[in-house]
């Protein structure tokens, strides 16, 4: 809801609300008056006495317009509103205030039975609120009753407190800011490299003597790097490819034995193979 008149729309709901659900024969009617303002007996009166800013909503950010997603609008004021609902009836010679509690009784099963309002109570301000409408009781001890009814004019009369919420008032459109340019698309690399990771598979000759020339073969080292140590000695580093397979000699000065021949292509993919050193 946008209108600073959403006070008054929820007051006029409220009426149309009651009236509509309430079974008393003969029906009552729903007024919105000070309790000194009129002595009309057979009605329910509603009496706003006090209107408070949520603490929980207080703090909100900022919000997309729906009805211009370009614009950020700040958020509502967002209100409880406390109603003192009061019933009115002509007392029966014998059993009294009877009809008036009987008033009272109906009312409160309405909006215990339906504490949210439903759209069809609802004035035309108020069906594209955010919120849904919710009634529920708000007690106040006798103290506090009797200090509201103090400022009027007529004596106490019986009477239930209903807290409703919530209400939201927009602020003014000038208030609203256009939200920040967004970035729509990014550049996407180009990517040059092959999708699966290269894999040694093995080397030839498995044995030989030192000096020897031993060929590395694999699956997609075309184009990569490779680092290759002999028992921790250096006999490649970061040469590059070209093809399914490669060489590398081995030092000439090692001893006869098994040597580790580690193998690593640009740092994706790293395997250990031994090379036998004859005499």
């Amino acid at each position: 809801m946008s209108a600073s008149t959403a006070i008054s729309m929820l007051g006029e709901s409220l009426k149309a609300f009651l009236e509509g659900e309430m079974q008393l024969l003969p029906a009552v009617d729903v007024t919105l008056l000070a309790p000194d303002e009129s002595q009309a007996n057979g009605r329910v009166n509603l009496f706003l006495y006090k209107v408070q800013e949520s603490p929980f909503q207080r703090n909100m950010d900022w919000q997309v317009a729906t009805d211009d997603p370009s614009q950020l609008r700040p958020p509502p004021l967002t209100l409880n509103l406390f109603y003192l609902m009061t019933p009115y009836a002509h007392n029966d010679p014998h059993t009294g205030n009877t009809n008036t509690h009987a008033i009272l009784g109906e009312a409160m099963r309405v909006l215990h039975e339906i504490p949210v309002i439903p759209n069809s109570y609802l004035v035309a301000g108020l069906l594209d609120a955010k919120e849904e409408i919710k009634i529920t009781p708000s007690i106040l001890d006798m103290e506090e009753l009797t200090k509201i009814w103090s400022t009027f004019s007529q004596p106490f009369r019986l009477s239930v407190c209903y807290e409703v919420s919530i209400v939201q008032i927009d602020q003014s459109p000038g208030a609203a800011s256009t939200m920040a340019q967004r970035v729509e698309q990014v550049g996407i690399p180009e990517v040059s490299a092959p999708f699966t990771p290269p894999v040694v598979t093995g080397i030839s000759p498995q044995s030989g003597p030192a000096g020897s020339l031993v060929t590395i073969t694999g699956v997609g080292v075309d184009g990569w790097n490779s680092y290759v140590t002999v028992s921790g000695r250096n006999v490649a580093d970061g040469v590059a490819i070209s093809g399914e397979s490669f060489t590398v000699t081995v030092p000439a000065d090692l001893q006869a034995g098994f040597h580790q021949i580690r193998i690593d292509v640009s740092h994706l993919t790293r395997q250990t193979f031994f090379f036998e050193v004859t005499p």
